[in-house]
């Protein structure tokens, strides 16, 4: 079983969303990252060791970043949700931390 920790950033906005589709669409997205934590696409650059996944809804592109750490048990890490406009910047800024 793989275990879920939900980051701040991530937390703070999946708690804001009002739309309840669209809240349900990104829990089938976390449920299915729990079975197969490797199905978003693996990030390059700065920001290798994380896995990006896309979700469409009413015409607007939502992003959800993760990280899969193996050791000492196997951890799902939602590290950020939300739009895709300035998405990766607020990300970046929030690994510098």
């Amino acid at each position: 079983m793989i275990k879920l920790v939900i980051l701040p950033p991530a937390g703070k906005f999946l708690k804001k969303l009002k739309d309840k589709k669209l809240k349900r669409l990104y829990q089938n997205k976390i449920d299915d990252l729990l079975t197969d934590p490797y199905i978003g696409e693996a990030k390059t650059g700065d920001l290798s060791g994380i896995y990006g996944i896309d979700i469409y809804y009413n015409k607007t592109n939502y992003e959800l970043a993760y990280s899969v750490k193996e050791a000492p048990e196997e951890t799902l890490i939602i590290i950020h949700a939300g739009t895709r406009e300035n998405f990766y910047n607020e990300l970046k800024r929030y690994m510098k931390r």
